[in-house]
């Protein structure tokens, strides 16, 4: 494997970036909806919703990393949400992961944000384990809250 390049990704990727987004929705668990997702894609970069950067190696699409802005009230500025994160199994553990967090975080003081934020699951150690080694902290101020509208739709509690 040479060593890939990554640049922000373009409705031109949409088919590439849309195999890396199934595969890391089935990672979660999620059943597999290539039509959906593609649709989905296609909307963040109609609306420019979110940046996306993609690692490639040759014309293998190898990983991909999606940011969505957002503003803190309190900081007054820009922020961007670090949702989504992947790397193919046979890339990982050659850099591309921190190649696609270094673009995103370049990006994001480019366009002035003061801070990047993500979550991962409880027992993804290996994405905690890159993220702690990247110099991220683990947030220890302030309590995440989720609510389903799923749930007030049908009355029932949220979950």
């Amino acid at each position: 494997m040479n060593d890939p390049s990554i640049r922000q990704a373009s409705m031109a990727d949409l088919e590439a970036l849309t195999t890396l987004f199934e595969s890391y929705r089935h990672f979660y668990a999620q059943p597999a909806d290539p039509e959906r997702a593609r649709e989905f894609l296609r909307a963040r970069f109609e609306h420019g919703q979110s940046n996306i950067f993609i690692a490639e190696d040759d014309d293998l699409a190898l990983g991909f990393v999606q940011l969505y802005p957002a503003f803190s009230s309190v900081s007054l500025a820009r922020t961007f949400i670090l949702n989504d994160l992947f790397v193919l199994e046979l890339a990982r553990r050659r850099g591309v992961a921190s190649r696609l967090l270094d673009a995103a975080l370049d990006y994001a003081s480019e366009c002035g944000a003061v801070r990047v934020t993500l979550s991962t699951a409880l027992d993804n150690h290996s994405a905690q384990k890159l993220y702690e080694s990247e110099g991220w902290q683990v947030d220890e101020q302030f309590r995440v809250y989720h609510f389903a509208l799923a749930a007030r739709r049908s009355g029932r509690a949220a979950v």
